[in-house]
């Protein structure tokens, strides 16, 4: 609880003397343009998919994600009189030596692990080319049916003639 107390400390510090973005689609924006220091995610919004690929997209950024349990408490943190799915720091402003805290507790993975995973996105399509083989052999087997069947149609076009 005391780690959420700080997060939306530094989420009001940053408020009155920074600079913040409300709301999924700009906290989304502000990782995506490298400008956010910490971003908060709250655990309780409806449908969860609103938020779901701001974890990842700030790890693949190497910006610290916070998540919070409050939607309201976020919202009333960050001087909204409405709820708010996800908040980004881009200024510290005064709160810096709060938000400095709070990133450093929960810094993001090395890097050097999604390298790693690299090879595993290679193995895949390799996957996918073993598994289109048997279609390709699937896709042969009907019109192998198929020639016998135009053959009985011939044979049969022959017979009306004799």
């Amino acid at each position: 609880m005391t780690d959420e107390n700080k997060v939306y400390e530094a989420i009001e510090g940053a408020r009155s003397s920074g600079k913040i973005s409300k709301g999924a689609n700009e906290a989304t924006k502000a990782i995506e343009r490298g400008t956010a220091k910490l971003v908060v995610v709250a655990k309780d919004v409806t449908p969860p998919e609103v938020v779901m690929h701001i974890p990842l997209l700030s790890k693949e950024k190497g910006i610290a994600c916070v998540e919070v349990k409050s939607k309201e408490e976020l919202g009333a943190a960050a001087g909204l009189s409405i709820p708010t799915a996800a908040v980004a720091i881009t200024k510290e402003g005064d709160a810096a030596a709060i938000v400095k805290e709070v990133v450093d507790a929960n810094k993001p993975e090395a890097p050097a692990e999604e390298k790693k995973e690299a090879p595993k996105t290679e193995e895949k399509p390799a996957e996918v080319a073993k598994e289109a083989k048997p279609e390709e052999k699937k896709e042969e087997a009907p019109e192998e049916e198929e020639k016998p069947a135009k053959e009985t149609k011939e044979e049969k076009a022959e017979e009306k003639k004799e």
